[in-house]
Order: C-alpha cells, then sequence, then structure tokens
C-alpha cells in the first residue's frame, strides 16, 4: 500500500489558526477538532492496520508564519510483518513558520518487522516544533523486530539536529551502549527559546542542543514511566 496525506494551517484575520488543506489517504486519516481558537488541533488516524511489510506511508504538513497547530495519535500504531518480507517505511515532513506540536501515540515494533521512519522539519526563523516519539520493542513477551527512525531538523537550511536511532539487534539492545535491555525509549526534540534546565537522572536525560532547542530521552519498562519523564520536562 501507498498512500499520502497534506496538511496546511494558516492564520486567519481574526488569529484563528485554521486548517486550509485537509487531504487524507487510507490509511492516514486526518480528523480536526471542532473549535475555533489560536491553536488547530488535528488528530491522526489509522483508518486500517498499517503499516505492514511493503506499505510506504508520507504526510506533508505547513504551518504559516503565526498559526498554531497541535497535531496528535489516537492510538499506539502498530508496525507489523507482510507476508512478503519487504520493508515498511513512514516519512513525515514539517514545513513551519509558526509553532507546531507534533504527539502521537506510542509505535509498537513488533516481532519479524522491518520498517523506516523518518521526520524531517524545516523551520524558519521564528518557528518552534516540540516533536515525541515513543518506541515499544514488541509486545509482551515478543521479541522485537527491525527499525530505523530518524530524525532531521533545520532553521533556515542550517542543522538543528540529525539523529538516527537503530533498534532490533537484541545483543546491541540488551548492552550498556544500547537501551541497556529496556523495553521501552522516549525521545522529545523541543525548538523553542524556552531555557529548560539540563541534565540527567537515572535512565533519562535532557541536553542542550548547539543551534537552540533541547533533545530529552528517557528509556523504561513502560510506555506510563516513559511518558511521565517526558512530561515532567
Amino acid at each position: 500500500m501507498k498512500a499520502s496525506a497534506r496538511l496546511v494551517v494558516s492564520l486567519d484575520s481574526h488569529g484563528n489558526s485554521v486548517v486550509r488543506v485537509l487531504r487524507s489517504m487510507t490509511p492516514l486519516t486526518l480528523v480536526p477538532a471542532r473549535r475555533v481558537g489560536p491553536v488547530a488541533l488535528v488528530h491522526l488516524v489509522s483508518s486500517v492496520t498499517a503499516p505492514l511489510g511493503g506499505d510506504s506511508l508520507s504526510l506533508t504538513v505547513e504551518v504559516g508564519p503565526g498559526a498554531s497547530l497541535e497535531l496528535r495519535g489516537v492510538a499506539a500504531t502498530l508496525v507489523l510483518p507482510g507476508s512478503s518480507g519487504a520493508e515498511s517505511s513512514s516519512l513525515v515532513r514539517f514545513s513551519v513558520e509558526g509553532r507546531v506540536r507534533y504527539l502521537p501515540e506510542p509505535t509498537v515494533v513488533t516481532g519479524r518487522a522491518r520498517h523506516t521512519a523518518v521526520v524531517e522539519a524545516e523551520l524558519d526563523g521564528h518557528a518552534e516544533l516540540q516533536l515525541r516519539e515513543v518506541l515499544v520493542l514488541g509486545r509482551a513477551g515478543e521479541t522485537c523486530g527491525a527499525l530505523s527512525s530518524s530524525v532531521r531538523a533545520t532553521r533556515c537550511g542550517k542543522p538543528l539536529l540529525h539523529q538516527q536511532l537503530v533498534v532490533g539487534d537484541a545483543s546491541v539492545d540488551g548492552s550498556s551502549a544500547g537501551l541497556a535491555g529496556k523495553r521501552v525509549v522516549g525521545t522529545e526534540l523541543m525548538l523553542d527559546a524556552v531555557e529548560r534546565p539540563v541534565g540527567g537522572g537515572e535512565w533519562w536525560s535532557v541536553v542542550p542542543l548547539a543551534a537552540g532547542g533541547t533533545l530529552a530521552t528517557a528509556l523504561g519498562e513502560d510506555v506510563v514511566t516513559v511518558t511521565r519523564v517526558l512530561d515532567a520536562i
């Protein structure tokens, strides 16, 4: 299955963030909340089970000057193998001149799955982006499949962050140089002007980025624990 979706948000004359373009394609279904205000709320719903092996999914999001978007998931994403054994892929591309919060629900990498996930974000000089990713290595009692997750962010064409996380090799995931055997890993990228304390604790850290912004990382045995750590940052 190949599918692409597009979402465009801009500011109207009353200061409301308005969805101007809403183009869905199964399984990428965009559902706007029925409210008017400074922040547009849109839910990303997977209308069929996806991604399966061989699927190629892409979402393009554009947010204009002064506009704000909160894009949320409504259920966990299950990355599943297909009958052919082919790899699946997903691409989310942001073009931001305003403000975006992208808060999908966790992604579960099931056994035998092979998936590549890429998020690309281009920000203008005053744009803000909050991006969260929570990965679960397999269902209960299941060995994790293979996943490569990349985040690339630039501001006015200059690099802010390029990070890749690869999971699925049990010996690496279980090592102290990897995920130390933890089943859930969460990251939160915050590209804004807010000054946050940096540091770390047991299984979490917050580090500054050289060109501005912060990156938080948390490890844990369950989604609730990791999400609470990210919420507290």
